[in-house]
């Protein structure tokens, strides 16, 4: 069963992450990007995943994860 694509703005922190991320940070123009890509394969996503069973990490939190594996 494939996991939702949930951001938790907040962890033990008064303010965010895009608060502490400058605003003309490199990755931003990327995570855009990234993030309409990724959007655009929610079907094939879906596809691949049952519908039973417990939940997964969703595929587009691997996706991003590896990616700034791949840049750093």
């Amino acid at each position: 069963m494939r996991g939702l694509d949930l951001k938790q703005d907040e962890l033990f922190s008064y303010t965010t992450l895009e608060q502490r991320i400058p605003n003309d940070h490199p990755l931003r123009p990327l995570r855009r990007l990234v993030d309409t890509v990724l959007a655009s394969m929610d079907r094939d996503f879906d596809g691949l995943y049952s519908r039973r069973g417990r939940a997964s990490i969703a595929p587009e939190r691997l996706l991003r994860a590896s990616l700034l594996q791949v840049i750093y």
